[in-house]
């Protein structure tokens, strides 16, 4: 699946809030991720319920302005494999397009893998927003 953002902050701060692997629950999902932290390649995000998901963090680019993830334990979905990514492009008047792209396994749960996605562009795009540097 594809979902795609236009926010309105500098395509800089949006990949620095992406970049920031440990600030997931500070810069980009606040009170949707109570905490998130990195062991080596490995991210660890906390939710409200007490859930952990893991990540492992595959790649990231700064050039690119890129950061690709597969979520491999911790999931509610019935998720057999699961890859992601982010990428940052520059928009016209110092805005962003934030493209998320994910990959899940087995097909039929894509769709409660969407409804999570959208809204959780949604608070990202809100949050990026809101802590805007100009």
């Amino acid at each position: 699946m594809h979902e795609t953002a236009v926010i309105d902050a500098p395509p800089e701060q949006v990949w620095a809030a992406l970049r920031a692997l440990d600030e997931v629950h500070l810069r980009l999902l606040p009170g949707y991720v109570l905490d998130s932290r990195m062991d080596g390649d490995i991210r660890y995000l906390t939710l409200p319920s007490g859930q952990v998901i893991r990540e492992l963090i595959v790649t990231v680019d700064d050039e690119a302005r890129r950061l690709a993830y597969s979520a491999v334990a911790g999931f509610q979905l019935p998720i057999q494999h699961h890859h992601a990514s982010f990428q940052v492009f520059e928009e016209i008047g110092d805005r962003t397009r934030l493209v998320w792209i994910t990959d899940v396994l087995p097909h039929p749960a894509a769709e409660g893998s969407r409804i999570r996605i959208v809204r959780a562009l949604e608070v990202m795009r809100e949050t990026l927003e809101q802590s805007v540097i100009r």
